[in-house]
């Protein structure tokens, strides 16, 4: 190290946890350049790309536009059409100005936290959930407040377990969730957003995932609420993840601040992807993505009735207790006992209760890697205190490769 080096410092707030699974998902890599035998059940997003009619919009748009900078909220014909999709899908009336076109989801989360939230505001969100609630908010010097939810909840946090907080200034839910893909009953969902705002609560509902949801069951936050911040993306239903592209639906007390924000820290989105992205609207585009969802139905079926073959069935305690002690995966690895696998009622993950098999789920995914070419995503970066015991498999790509991980799985387990 310099000497000017020693003079310098690295910002507390930088301080962050990393994703475990992109230690994973590079092992994969490695294995998969030097052997080419990887199934990866890891990655999680879709392995189609975007509908046709959005890629034929973007490549008219490279050959005649200049595609600078638009408006920091959003092309109007997006947020049109957006509003629109709302109508479509929900019978939500959304009026186009509530809608603030955002860098992919990422960069939705980080407006609406700054938006919403001061330092040292102790915000709750669902454990296990996704970890870039949990790092941003630390970032911005929040206090990250957990709900342990297990399976008697259906790994959703209810009016009962925010009863018992004391006081917080902000909750964030999602529905469906990653990574267990659970919904959020209508009723409860309207009932946290009451109790949210009867207590000036500022609601943040992450529906990443609607559009993907195999109970029909899923509703949104601005049903029940209007002072929600809703935030969607095309990551996922539109399989447009490296668009980098997503949406807020903004309370009227929000969305000149969050204007500002978003124009001082990125300009705009992506122009090219922007006006690609009003083609996704289609109803070409409709049917070729409702047409992936169904494949990732009977991907789901296909792996949750696998697991259960290999002893990993729905059910099981609030914390995916197995028995006994820290076990490792394979012919010296078994354990006693079934866990759990929540309900995945939708999105596109199996989550995985694998305690009667280990109690270090990074070292188990890295032998069964090793030992078989399976990737499959430790549940560590979803719940630091019992992810361990977790293991997240994705059913996003083709059901050959589902049924080869299987296969690979039994057979590494003995099964």
């Amino acid at each position: 190290m310099t000497d000017e080096a020693r003079l310098l410092s690295v910002a507390a707030r930088a301080g962050v946890a990393p994703f475990h699974v992109m230690d994973v998902l590079a092992a994969a890599r490695a294995r998969q350049q030097a052997r080419g035998d990887v199934v990866s059940l890891a990655p999680g997003e879709p392995s189609a790309g975007a509908p046709r009619p959005v890629r034929e919009a973007a490549a008219r748009l490279l050959r005649t536009d200049q595609l600078g900078y638009t408006e920091q909220e959003g092309i109007p014909p997006l947020r049109e059409a957006i509003a629109g999709h709302y109508r479509r899908t929900l019978a939500l009336d959304v009026e186009p100005h509530e809608v603030l076109v955002t860098t992919g989801s990422s960069g939705g989360f980080l407006l609406a936290f700054l938006a919403a939230f001061d330092v040292g505001d102790r915000v709750a969100m669902a454990c296990p959930g996704y970890p870039a609630y949990r790092n941003i908010l630390t970032a911005l010097g929040c206090e990250v407040v957990e709900l342990r939810c297990g399976a008697e909840t259906r790994f959703q946090p209810t009016v009962a377990m925010l009863d018992e907080l004391p006081p917080i200034k902000g909750l964030v839910v999602a529905s469906p969730a990653n990574p267990t893909g659970t919904v959020l009953a209508a009723g409860e969902l309207a009932a946290i957003a009451g109790w949210c705002a009867e207590r000036g609560v500022a609601l943040i509902s992450d529906e990443i995932y609607h559009g993907i949801d195999y109970s029909g069951t899923a509703t949104s936050a601005w049903q029940y609420s209007r002072e929600a911040i809703v935030v969607n993306s095309f990551s996922k239903y539109f399989a447009m993840t490296g668009w980098r592209l997503g949406w807020l639906l903004v309370p009227e007390r929000l969305r000149r601040p969050m204007a500002a924000l978003t124009g001082n820290f990125t300009i705009c989105p992506p122009n090219l992807s922007q006006q690609a992205a009003v083609h996704a609207f289609t109803e070409e585009s409709y049917a070729e993505l409702d047409g992936h969802v169904e494949r990732y139905r009977r991907n789901r079926d296909v792996l949750l009735s696998g697991l259960a073959e290999l002893g990993l069935t729905k059910g099981g305690g609030p914390e995916g207790q197995g028995g006994g002690e820290s076990k490792g995966g394979g012919p010296e690895g078994q354990g006693g006992g079934k866990g759990t696998v929540a309900p995945a009622d939708g999105a596109f993950y199996a989550y995985a209760d694998i305690s009667h098999l280990t109690h270090d789920a990074m070292s188990w995914c890295q032998r069964l890697l090793a030992d078989t070419g399976l990737a499959v995503v430790p549940g560590i970066d979803f719940d630091p205190q019992l992810g361990n015991r977790f293991i997240r498999m994705s059913f996003a790509g083709d059901e050959k490769d589902i049924r080869e991980g299987l296969r690979r799985l039994g057979g590494w387990l003995g099964n």
